[in-house]
């Protein structure tokens, strides 16, 4: 499980004279409360796959699901479970936060009924996620999916505005 405080430092190469490290709390609070996502995925041939995505921040860790026959599914069936996951603006203020991390199956049933709570609570059950043969299972006949947790191993603060910090967490 990820650290609850993590080894924080700011690089003053991309800080402004003035600025200070972004605490821990804040990126956190960040992933937890965004929407959506870029999730960035290493296909098999090498070549970066990224892609716009929902998802949850609980007990320390990034979930998402995919179905079987996303591009980011078979990119992670290829066996490289190194991802990226983005939270941010395209704006020049707010922060982004860029979270590395391994994608890893959660198969625990326990943990996918408090991940499917969480997408009905956050999404407002658009999703419809339930939870069957320890996998998502989702009305309307879409097929079930697949949740990977990622927890973070490094990630970066990049605050934009009247000061600039980029500020990296190492766990």
């Amino acid at each position: 499980m990820a650290s609850a405080d993590p080894q924080t430092t700011l690089d003053p190469r991309f800080s402004s004279e003035d600025a200070t490290p972004t605490p821990w709390s804040t990126a956190r609070d960040q992933m937890r409360e965004a929407k959506t996502y870029q999730l960035t995925t290493i296909r098999a041939d090498g070549r970066p796959h990224q892609t716009t995505i929902a998802g949850i921040w609980l007990d320390d860790a990034f979930s998402f699901t995919t179905s079987e026959g996303e591009q980011k599914a078979h990119n992670l069936a290829a066996g490289n479970h190194h991802v990226i996951v983005t939270a941010g603006n395209s704006g020049w203020d707010g922060m982004d936060v860029i979270l590395e991390g391994e994608a890893v199956e959660v198969t625990d049933v326990d943990r996918l009924n408090r991940l499917a709570d969480a997408y009905r609570t956050k999404y407002d059950d658009w999703f419809g996620f339930r939870v069957a043969e320890g996998r998502f299972a989702a009305e309307g006949g879409i097929g079930q999916s697949l949740v990977f947790d990622v927890r973070p191993r490094k990630a970066f603060g990049f605050t934009k505005g009247d000061t600039f910090a980029q500020t990296r967490w190492r766990f």
